[in-house]
């Protein structure tokens, strides 16, 4: 059965590379070596050693295997590396975004796209 986790983490936290997670809670939580962990996920020991240090990203593939491995959901994988890239590239644009301007489209389009205008 899969468990379905919040998905955003909370606003004013700073997101962490899912890798964290999965070192600090998921590995101690199975009580697997890191080798044991890739064995059983089928990757090799040095992709999930990238991973464990945030140096290579949750994929989709790598968050469906983690769905089937540790019954967490592959779209809470999946979100978890999307804040941690999004929050990175914020502040690595901050001095680009600055000097965009901001422009609405009507609540018309927005709906109409399917998309939230409080998102």
């Amino acid at each position: 059965m899969t468990r379905h986790a919040d998905h955003a983490p909370p606003a004013r936290q700073e997101a962490r590379h899912p890798g964290a997670l999965l070192r600090e809670h998921v590995l101690p939580g199975l009580n697997l070596s890191v080798s044991q962990a890739a064995r059983d996920l089928v990757v090799t020991r040095q992709t999930l050693h990238r991973i464990l240090a945030g140096n290579a990203a949750i994929t989709t593939e790598m968050a469906l295997r983690l769905e089937k491995f540790c019954g967490v959901s592959s779209q809470f994988w999946l979100d978890r590396q999307h804040q941690y890239e999004l929050q990175r590239t914020k502040s690595d644009l901050a001095s680009v975004l600055s000097r965009i301007p901001s422009r609405q489209l009507v609540d018309t389009v927005v709906r109409k796209m399917g998309a939230s205008d409080a998102e």
